[in-house]
């Protein structure tokens, strides 16, 4: 758990008291130095750990998440950052992060994707030329969505970067201003990888390149989320290059300088998440449409009295009925 994470949530929730009640056994990442989550991790798997888990941001989420798909062990998501997109479309209460902690008694085990960026694994995206301009500002970490509304126009218009190449299966992209590569495709209008994805058991990557040539339309473009210069997609795969050596790349939002070529790939159903059964966003079942007596509801028509009769043999329900 991140103490600082999120502004203070797992101290103002108590999520240490109530993960151990539960019958977790934590560690606060409050140093005094750097800790290093990964052989925090790895020692917890190693002394017999049976789940992993994360009160904290994306970054700190998609480190653990892939020690624990690399086990084979379930993992727990705490929504105690300040956006906590990967939680958003779980499905989990980002207001109340101690309700996450219902997984440990009353859960469910989803299988979720996960993406795989050089050597390591991301639950959201990878972000690149303007858009890894964007989470390099320091105002990203406390106001992802208004710092990318406010920096992005500008950036993709004026981006004085390195010249990125994306090659998606098929499809080649050349002189892209930015790319975005996420762990399944966001809502086809979001341009800024701000919205939500329906599923994150699709077995692809999200694509979403731009090239613009002007100021106007690169405000066009985040505005309204289409338009001339957009180009969006899925693939397996993708493989970005550059007119440089290294390149800096935004993962969940934490900022890496990485080789080139920098390749992106799907790990499909990789991850093992546990959630509890009750989460605010995921919708109430709806009632089970009863076939059988739909079926016999369209076989009779209604005569002007209101009496019904048998509809006419040989005719088929109509469309709506089916």
């Amino acid at each position: 758990m991140n103490p600082r994470s999120g502004g203070g949530k797992v101290t103002r929730f108590g999520l240490k008291d109530k993960a151990q009640a539960l019958g977790a056994q934590v560690a606060l990442l409050q140093g005094p130095g750097t800790v290093d989550v990964a052989a925090l991790a790895r020692k917890a798997v190693a002394d017999g750990a049976d789940l992993l888990g994360v009160a904290g941001g994306d970054g700190t989420q998609a480190l653990v998440a892939g020690i624990a798909a690399e086990h084979g062990l379930p993992f727990l998501v705490i929504s105690a950052g300040t956006r906590n997109h990967f939680a958003l479309d779980l499905g989990l209460d980002r207001d109340d992060p101690s309700t996450c902690l219902a997984a440990l008694t009353d859960g469910e085990e989803l299988r979720v994707d996960l993406g795989v960026i050089a050597d390591r694994t991301f639950v959201n995206n990878a972000s690149f030329g303007a858009y890894a301009e964007v989470v390099r500002s320091p105002a990203y970490r406390d106001d992802k969505r208004g710092t990318t509304l406010q920096m992005l126009p500008d950036l993709l218009h004026g981006h004085q970067g390195a010249r990125l190449t994306a090659r998606a299966g098929a499809t080649t992209i050349q002189a892209l201003q930015a790319l975005l590569v996420s762990n399944g495709p966001y809502e086809m209008t979001d341009v800024a990888g701000l919205g939500r994805r329906a599923r994150l058991d699709a077995g692809t990557l999200g694509v979403v390149a731009v090239r613009v040539d002007s100021a106007r339309q690169a405000a066009g473009l985040v505005r309204r989320g289409h338009g001339q210069g957009l180009t969006t997609l899925t693939a397996e795969e993708v493989s970005v290059d550059a007119d440089a050596a290294q390149i800096p790349v935004g993962i969940d939002g934490e900022t890496v300088m990485l080789p080139t070529p920098v390749r992106c790939a799907i790990r499909p159903r990789a991850l093992r998440v546990v959630v509890p059964r009750q989460r605010p966003g995921v919708p109430a079942p709806k009632a089970a449409l009863e076939w059988p007596r739909l079926r016999q509801l369209a076989s009779f028509r209604t005569r002007p009295d209101g009496e019904s009769l048998p509809a006419r043999p040989g005719r088929e329900p109509s469309p709506q009925a089916r």
